[in-house]
């Protein structure tokens, strides 16, 4: 039993954390209120549910538990009377929602923009929504977007008590506030998905990258006239159609350009390019999740006629670049750039980004950076880069393959 309700609790972590934070946090704009909250309860349940049995409505036993934390905690600091009319809010809210389980109301959307409001740091508008919305930890956060895990972890909490001391609305924006804000929930997403793609082989990650794929898409339904949320979901339904070629029969890592283009998933690609000719077909800029769907649609078409498409790409990466000015765009460009001009080609231009700081620890820098060098015949800095890059992978799969590769090296 005990097993049972630890499989369950975390059944409920991973499907409900964001809709359960949403809702406790809506009224009283407290985020880390709402997660203390629910971790309380979280913890409350392991404790009853191997004796007492798992409820039949799981989310609901949760957010009762935790609602009743938080007004605890409501009474703590504040004064009699102002606080009994929150609290009596609070309590209407909680018994609606326990008299019909099924319909928590769902307010992840507006909990994002709430997250990506302009009182809250830009840089760390989609750091907070990944935290909130899908309960990663700052060491997840911090390595998705290159910063100190200590230095994430700090600005994350003052992010959360910025939205309680600005009072900031959970809602939807009206439009001529939308575009700023809608730019950080989009990255939010997509950050999610990256990290559940990059690690892949473990169950958590895939269930990460679902995640993200619902929430882009909640996203185009109900802003279906945003060209960037259509290209974002493009390029993560580009990215999962390829996910079953990733890893041969034996679980081995297999590189882009050495899969069965066969296993690529049909009727996500055809989605995919339905959604890049909707979102290109809109007024306005190119923006850059558009264009990074048009590179993954240039490699798509890889599996029409049985031919690279690598000119395409390294202009596509061209525009990109200009747009971002991100070195993983760079990085990008250059693995590309090999296949059209050569490795040497590729090297030099990653110089423009060998002293940054930022890429020090980014393993597929290093990882593109040693086979590079391996094509290029410098047998000493591929070493030290496949070695740096073998540090660095989190995957047993990529490890293994980078492990092979510098083998061959040596025995060469």
């Amino acid at each position: 039993m005990g097993d049972a309700a630890r499989l369950a609790a975390e059944r409920v972590a991973r499907d409900s954390y964001g809709r359960l934070v949403a809702f406790l946090a809506a009224r009283t704009r407290d985020v880390a209120g709402a997660e203390d909250a629910l971790a309380e309860a979280f913890a409350s349940a392991l404790k009853s549910w191997p004796t007492d049995g798992v409820p039949d409505n799981p989310d609901a036993w949760l957010l009762t538990v935790a609602r009743r934390r938080q007004t605890d905690a409501v009474r703590r600091r504040q004064t009699r009377t102002a606080g009994e009319v929150h609290i009596q809010l609070m309590t209407e809210e909680i018994e609606d929602a326990a008299s019909n389980p099924q319909a928590i109301p769902d307010r992840r959307l507006a909990l994002m923009f709430a997250c990506a409001h302009a009182d809250i740091e830009a840089g760390m508008r989609a750091p907070l929504i990944l935290q909130t919305i899908l309960g990663l930890t700052a060491i997840d956060i911090a390595a998705a977007f290159l910063i100190p895990p200590a230095t994430m972890g700090q600005r994350l909490v003052r992010a959360k008590a910025r939205i309680k001391e600005a009072g900031i609305p959970f809602a939807v924006p009206e439009r001529e506030d939308l575009a700023e804000r809608l730019d950080a929930v989009l990255e939010a997403i997509y950050a999610a998905y990256a990290k559940g793609w990059t690690e892949i082989g473990d169950t958590a990650a895939d269930r990460l990258a679902d995640e993200a794929i619902w929430l882009g898409r909640l996203v185009v339904s109900l802003l279906p006239d945003e060209a960037e949320a259509k290209g974002m979901l493009a390029l993560m339904l580009y990215a999962e159609a390829r996910r079953p070629a990733r890893r041969n029969a034996e679980g081995a890592y297999v590189p882009l350009e050495a899969q069965d283009v066969e296993l690529w998933d049909e009727p996500q690609i055809l989605s995919a390019e339905a959604l890049l000719r909707s979102a290109n077909a809109a007024p306005g800029p190119t923006g850059r999740y558009q264009i990074e769907a048009a590179i993954q649609s240039a490699h798509v078409a890889r599996r029409v006629t049985g031919r690279p498409n690598w000119e395409a790409v390294v202009a596509l990466y061209d525009v990109l670049l200009k747009l971002t000015h991100s070195p993983v765009a760079l990085l990008n460009r250059a693995a590309a750039l090999a296949e059209t001009e050569g490795a040497e080609a590729a090297l030099a231009s990653l110089d423009a980004i060998a002293t940054d700081r930022r890429i020090a620890d980014y393993q597929p820098y290093w990882a593109t950076r040693g086979h590079l060098c391996v094509r290029a015949g410098r047998k000493a800095e591929a070493h030290e880069a496949l070695t740096l890059a073998i540090g660095l992978s989190t995957d047993e799969a990529v490890r293994h393959y980078l492990v092979g590769q510098r083998t061959r090296l040596q025995d060469g």
